[in-house]
């Protein structure tokens, strides 16, 4: 399956909306809109995954690399609309713990 990548930008404020399947093939399709983000001072990250069926470790790593940029660039990232199964991964490898996961944004999705 491919990836669908929408960007509406209001103020400091990005919302990226995913559709699809973040794996390695369409990973790096995501890296080229994130990191740009990530790198501009300041930046508000939202990516919403109601629509996303399936991330990988290569998208998992992403985010990872997305999160990290924000920290060093004085930007932020927040994750909206992770259904159970996509939670579940960030969950397990503890990446809840370190990324802004808005789980309540799931419910408004539906």
């Amino acid at each position: 399956m491919n990836l669908q990548i929408h960007q509406e930008q209001e103020g400091t404020m990005e919302n990226v909306y995913l559709e699809g399947e973040i794996d390695t093939y369409t990973a790096p399709k995501l890296r080229e809109v994130l990191i740009p983000l990530a790198e501009k001072e300041g930046q508000r990250i939202t990516v919403d995954l109601s629509n996303v069926q399936y991330i990988d470790s290569t998208g998992l790593g992403i985010f990872i690399g997305v999160f990290k940029a924000t920290h060093q660039h004085g930007s932020s990232l927040q994750l909206t609309g992770l259904s159970d199964r996509i939670k579940r991964l960030f969950t397990i490898t503890g990446l809840d713990e370190v990324i802004d996961i808005d789980a309540g944004k799931r419910e408004e999705a539906k």
